[in-house]
């Protein structure tokens, strides 16, 4: 993490005696509404927008002061938040309903899907044997693991025959995962395809022409990934700030995609060490691959399906043997949109 990047947050507890004194000064000022955010990775591309609604004065517009931390995973960003460090996260929906399934009273809730494309695969070397999904067996896939794809192994492995007895797992540091696959020492590897692509091209890797992805959504699991959640507390005591977050963040996603340049700008205030180039690349993959499921055209980004919805619900529930459902409304709460005429309807 940069020196940029690194933000204090003790400030969030002040005493009462040192508020009191701020508040003195403020007048009548009505304070903005704190929210603690924390993503599902270190900065990159691919959250421009959050940082671009915060240096375009979206979020003060709204009331709110939004403070933005990197994350560690996908699946981990939930339970940082269901624990009340944080008040919202960006991360993985399939996560939120086995933290719904377990513990419902301190699952997070979804209020706002940006990749509604599963970009969940097994990364192979192009010359590997495996070519199906049971040709894993007898071999060793490693994985980060919060990574969202490892998680989701159970569920993809049932669909597809699998019999994850015969699967070694190997857990590493997320910057070692594509130098391990290609020096031969794991066969295959989890992750978002567009995560994996860009760190093989930061070896020198071609990922089209050394690489092969066996894709989840191509063997029956279309599932949503990552959405914006808020802690169940929050919702119930902010919710105008609920919505007015989503209200800053759908405006700086569709000046993203307008003008990435300017998104660009707002990625490297914060890490100033980032190859410029590679990360627009990334954000404008992310917005193709994993933001643009043809259901945008009738509901609007940021919404789900329902059908679609309870069916990713039931096969996390079903592969990973949990004991209870989750409802719809547990995972995702869309009375917090903004308005379907201002979401994009295509990327």
């Amino acid at each position: 993490m940069s020196i940029l990047s690194y933000r204090p947050r003790v400030w969030k507890h002040l005493t009462a005696a040192t508020l009191g004194l701020g508040l003195a000064f403020a007048g009548t000022a009505h304070a903005a509404t704190d929210i603690d955010l924390v993503l599902n990775w270190k900065y990159e591309g691919a959250q421009a927008w959050f940082f671009l609604a915060e240096d375009k004065g979206y979020f003060k517009e709204q009331g709110l002061n939004v403070s933005i931390d990197q994350g560690e995973g996908s699946a981990a960003s939930i339970p940082k938040v269901a624990s009340g460090v944080y008040d919202a996260g960006f991360g993985d929906t399939n996560a939120l309903i086995q933290m719904a399934s377990a513990q419902p009273e301190r699952a997070p809730v979804g209020v706002y899907m940006i990749y509604n494309t599963p970009p969940f695969v097994i990364a192979v070397k192009a010359d590997s044997p495996i070519n199906e999904p049971k040709d894993v067996e007898g071999k060793t896939i490693g994985g980060p693991a919060n990574d969202g794809a490892l998680k989701l192994f159970p569920a993809f492995a049932e669909l597809t025959g699998i019999d994850q007895s015969k699967v070694t797992i190997n857990n590493m540091s997320p910057n070692l995962r594509e130098q391990l696959l290609m020096r031969g020492q794991i066969d295959a590897a989890f992750g978002y395809i567009t995560t994996v692509s860009f760190s093989a091209k930061g070896m020198g890797v071609d990922p089209e022409k050394d690489l092969r992805f066996i894709r989840y959504g191509d063997h029956g699991m279309d599932l949503y990934s990552n959405s914006i959640f808020f802690s169940q507390k929050f919702i119930n005591d902010n919710p105008d700030a609920v919505r007015g977050f989503l209200t800053a963040l759908n405006q700086a996603i569709q000046d993203a995609i307008a003008n990435p340049e300017e998104a660009m700008d707002a990625l490297m205030k914060r890490e100033p060490l980032l190859n410029r180039e590679v990360e627009m690349e990334k954000m404008l993959t992310t917005v193709r691959n994993d933001m643009s499921h043809p259901e945008i055209a009738e509901i609007g980004l940021g919404d789900v399906n329902d059908e679609r919805l309870q069916k990713n619900i039931d096969i996390v529930v079903s592969a990973n043997e949990l004991e209870n459902t989750p409802s719809i409304e547990q995972i995702f709460d869309r009375s917090f949109l903004p308005a379907r005429d201002t979401r994009p309807s295509e990327l």
